[in-house]
């Protein structure tokens, strides 16, 4: 099990079972949402995740067509995605654990689109933009659908 929350400690939730593998993704969209250089996102079906405080403090902003941001509306933290096409998929924001995980990143993406000022120094596969689906399934993402 893992447990997570928001910086203020508002919302707080538990994951049951083991999360998806993961990728940085270097996006402009993940950066602004995440605040950092990049965006560390991994899948769970939302029957495993259960929010045990704060749904109040929940709030959405689609960011682009069909792609829903959930986060604390009272300190901001990123908590989750989705996709309206794939609902019952959440693409959990890593940072939000505060449980330890010991997973290793599978892969960067988008890595053509990554702040100048960032080195991108890991071993992990580096993508100019989706990983291919054999290094990384990313479940819940557009990834595999017809850009727009």
């Amino acid at each position: 099990m893992f447990k997570g929350s928001c910086l203020c400690g508002d919302v707080r939730y538990e994951v049951r079972g083991e999360l998806g593998d993961f990728g940085y993704c270097h996006c402009t969209s993940c950066r602004k949402a995440s605040g950092s250089a990049f965006g560390a996102n991994s899948p769970v079906d939302r029957e495993r995740f259960t929010l045990l405080s704060g749904e109040a403090s929940l709030r959405e902003l689609e960011s682009s067509p069909g792609k829903l941001r959930v986060f604390c509306s009272r300190c901001g933290s990123p908590l989750y995605a989705y996709l309206r096409s794939t609902p019952d998929i959440l693409r959990l924001r890593l940072g939000s654990l505060d449980t330890p995980f010991d997973k290793r990143v599978k892969a960067h993406t988008f890595v053509s689109d990554k702040a100048s000022w960032e080195n991108v120094p890991d071993d992990a596969p580096h993508f100019a933009t989706w990983a291919d689906p054999a290094v990384l399934r990313q479940l819940g993402s557009k990834q595999g659908e017809p850009e727009q």
